[in-house]
């Protein structure tokens, strides 16, 4: 009777699938990972856990209330201030200031990127000094924005849209750079020129780098937010943070900090949705 053959479980995983009698389990296994339910849940894990651990180390005594509040302290001080209707203007003024900035940034950023991503020229000239201011800090542009444009809407606008403008401006630049040349030669082979060698050939192979630049320029929009509502801001919330910092209140300091998270991670989940949607479409 001859030996019997002994095939790797990997291997005959490979076969079966051949046969098409199953799936590869590594497969099997992302696709799981992808389904928006297990996405969810398992996002939700790490925050669970911090805001447990939280409950615990304050409701222990381990750390003292004026150090780090309760998570129900945190969503008490909440409901007071949207009782009076505070919060949400708070909240309104801080989304419209981070909305129009990144998208004036972003428009900027997109044709700052173009000029410098498809012309030798464009890049020779500008990138070098582009380089060198977006090494300055976010906090040394505030004397100056106040100084040119006083301490209304425009300086906090325009501070967020300098935050907003590198992310895009970085990230498409380089992505028009290596565009791969074979592809730009087979365009010119039909005659492709310009701007219809640009929608046709170039645009759909940077798509999904242009959506990684807005969605960091995104976040950064946010980050920038606190430091533009330090130039004389009275509401906000950076002004709540920089405020409830002032008046010791570790509480309201606390909720400002989760309401930007919050606010963050759902404007970038709607990016999300919209990088989808330009997937589908363009590659």
């Amino acid at each position: 009777m001859p030996d019997r053959l002994i095939v790797p479980e990997e291997s005959r995983d490979a076969l079966d699938f051949a046969k098409g009698k199953s799936q590869p389990r590594s497969g099997v296994a992302r696709r799981s990972w992808d389904r928006p339910v297990v996405r969810i849940v398992a996002g939700l894990l790490l925050p669970v856990i911090i805001l447990t651990a939280w409950q615990v180390v304050t409701t222990s005594g381990m750390v003292p209330p004026y150090r780090l509040p309760t998570p129900a302290s945190v969503f008490q001080a909440g409901v007071e201030l949207a009782e009076t209707g505070q919060l949400w203007t708070h909240i309104a003024i801080s989304v419209q200031r981070v909305l129009l900035g990144f998208a004036i940034g972003s428009v900027i950023g997109l044709a700052a990127a173009g000029v410098v991503g498809l012309s030798r020229l464009g890049e020779v000239l500008l990138s070098p000094t582009l380089t060198a201011v977006r090494a300055v800090p976010s906090l040394a542009w505030v004397p100056l924005l106040i100084l040119w444009m006083q301490i209304g809407e425009e300086s906090k606008v325009t501070l967020i849209a300098i935050g907003a403008f590198f992310p895009v401006y970085t990230t498409v630049s380089s992505a028009l750079r290596h565009v791969d040349p074979q592809l730009v030669e087979a365009g010119r082979s039909f005659s492709l020129r310009g701007w219809s060698l640009f929608r046709i050939v170039q645009l759909p192979a940077v798509v999904p780098s242009v959506v990684s630049g807005l969605r960091l320029a995104l976040a950064q929009a946010w980050l920038f937010l606190v430091a533009a509502e330090l130039i004389a801001a009275s509401m906000g919330l950076g002004f709540l943070l920089t405020e409830s910092q002032s008046s010791g209140r570790v509480d309201r300091i606390l909720l400002s900090i989760v309401l930007l998270a919050l606010l963050g991670t759902l404007t970038n989940g709607i990016l999300v949705l919209i990088e989808k949607y330009l997937l589908r479409r363009w590659v």
